[in-house]
């Protein structure tokens, strides 16, 4: 009977959920908190065979050497990987002869990164952090270059990033670089779309569940989001999601990188042409201080 009332007020709550979330109203309100979801999330990451999860470590290595040439790197350099997650690019720097800090607030993740960098050898030129971005502060270190990847500076508000934008560029050494990669604006899908599907496995967990997901593209705030309401069928429980990629163009991204305090700015979409699966979908930005 409980289960029964629980599904009905599920679904009564997506009923009246409303056309249009506020944008970052919850921070993005993964549980990465949860030790469970945390797992199957990191196993989706790790996952070279999941659309969704990293990219495969072939055009990892691409990138990685790509990055080597663009941000000046050499043995003993000092690399600062913001949301670094499971050290899939900090730990293959590290073996390359860096020194490499990495910070992420998941702390699976970080816990895998340090088994990684122990594996290859490379635990004593690695160090880790597990913290929420917004509140880190390595003012001083004097980095030689940072990386910011996979577009996560759009899943903050516009005030949230230039934020990230001054914590990094104080961590840096001048003449210090920075890499950042964002979505194309071009390429971001502007329109409205509802899918479902339903599993008894996944991202969402290992019992039967119903996915009600929907994206809408807010044109005063430039961003992409999507809500899911995932309603677990053997307990009538619901978890809602909401989930935020902020639109920038490469104007406006070139000013907030200023405003933070990098004098130059040089743009390459699509990745400068390297053969990556989904390189169109990206603008890099290599920033110097």
């Amino acid at each position: 009977m409980n289960g029964e009332r629980n599904f009905a007020r599920a679904l009564w709550k997506v009923y009246r959920r409303g056309n249009r979330p506020i944008p970052f109203a919850y921070q993005g309100n993964l549980p990465y908190d949860d030790p469970a979801f945390g797992r199957r999330m990191l196993a989706r990451m790790l996952d070279e065979q999941d659309a969704a999860g990293s990219r495969i470590s072939a055009e990892r290595t691409l990138q990685i050497n790509w990055l080597t040439n663009k941000l000046n790197l050499a043995p003993e350099s000092t690399l600062f990987d913001v949301t670094c997650g499971a050290g899939l690019y900090a730990v293959p720097f590290a073996m390359q002869g860096l020194r490499v800090t990495g910070v992420d607030f998941a702390s699976i993740s970080i816990d895998y990164a340090k088994e990684f960098a122990a594996r290859e050898g490379v635990a004593a030129r690695c160090e880790w952090h597990i913290q929420d971005i917004h509140k880190m502060d390595f003012a001083g270190r004097e980095f030689h270059a940072a990386i910011l990847l996979y577009g996560q500076l759009a899943v903050m508000t516009e005030e949230q990033a230039q934020a990230v934008l001054r914590k990094i560029a104080a961590s840096l050494r001048a003449g210090g670089k920075l890499c950042l990669e964002m979505l194309n604006p071009d390429m971001v899908d502007k329109t409205n779309s509802t899918w479902w599907f339903t599993d008894d496995r996944g991202l969402w967990g290992n019992a039967p569940f119903l996915h009600l997901g929907e994206r809408i593209w807010d044109e005063a705030a430039q961003t992409s989001l999507e809500r899911y309401h995932i309603l677990h069928l053997e307990t009538g429980e619901m978890d809602e999601i909401l989930l935020g990629d902020r639109v920038y163009s490469v104007d406006f991204l070139t000013e907030m990188l200023h405003t933070a305090g990098f004098s130059s700015v040089h743009t390459y979409p699509a990745w400068d042409g390297l053969p990556l699966y989904d390189a169109d979908e990206w603008i890099v930005y290599i920033a110097t201080m």
